[in-house]
């Protein structure tokens, strides 16, 4: 009889640390699942001589936010990469702070596969802050920005000056990224018309 009454004891202590578990492997689950999807974005409309795309801008220093803007009519992905890469270097016209050091321009972008590889020039990597937050706003405004705008990369691979490998004091750029939209806050500003030089 004892026996019994243990058993029921520890059965019954055992299930509540089990569904505690179950409910946070769940919850980690979503939250790595949702770091890979993108997000719900305002359908893309293509205009006369125009399309609308989505740019990934640092909110706070600390998140990054969405911010709407068109661009020219373009012939191939390449072509349209650059353009909106442009774009971001151009800096927000909203309230979001720039990612990217200025001076910061773009050499080259192929495409393979499901993979862009993104060539920026030296000032990338040398005019970058300092701090690994500055370095993760920077990284994947880029990578964000192109995930969301060409469903059809899955990763990007940032090279600057020619240098493939690791090339920022606390991000490993040494292998493609795929986007984390994670990083994003709520909402999206929108903005008409495009933005001017920096």
């Amino acid at each position: 009889m004892p026996v019994r009454t243990r058993k029921k004891i520890s059965v019954s202590i055992m299930t509540p640390f089990l569904v505690v578990i179950l409910f946070f492997s769940i919850m980690a689950w979503k939250k790595y699942r949702a770091s890979r999807e993108v997000p719900p974005i305002p359908t893309q409309q293509q205009s006369e001589g125009g399309r609308s795309v989505t740019l990934y801008f640092a909110a706070d220093g600390t998140r990054l936010a969405r911010e709407a803007r068109e661009i020219d009519a373009c012939d191939t992905d390449t072509d349209c990469i650059k353009s909106v890469l442009d774009e971001l270097l151009n800096g927000p016209v909203g309230e979001f702070d720039e990612t990217l050091p200025e001076g910061t321009a773009v050499d080259s972008i192929r495409i393979e596969g499901n993979l862009a590889i993104v060539e920026f020039n030296r000032t990338f990597s040398e005019a970058m802050p300092s701090g690994s937050s500055a370095e993760m706003m920077a990284v994947y405004s880029v990578v964000n920005t192109i995930a969301a705008n060409f469903p059809q990369v899955q990763k990007v691979k940032l090279n600057s000056a020619g240098s493939s490998g690791s090339i920022l004091h606390h991000l490993d750029l040494s292998e493609p990224l795929p986007p984390d939209f994670s990083l994003e806050q709520g909402g999206v500003t929108v903005i008409p018309g495009k933005g001017g030089p920096r």
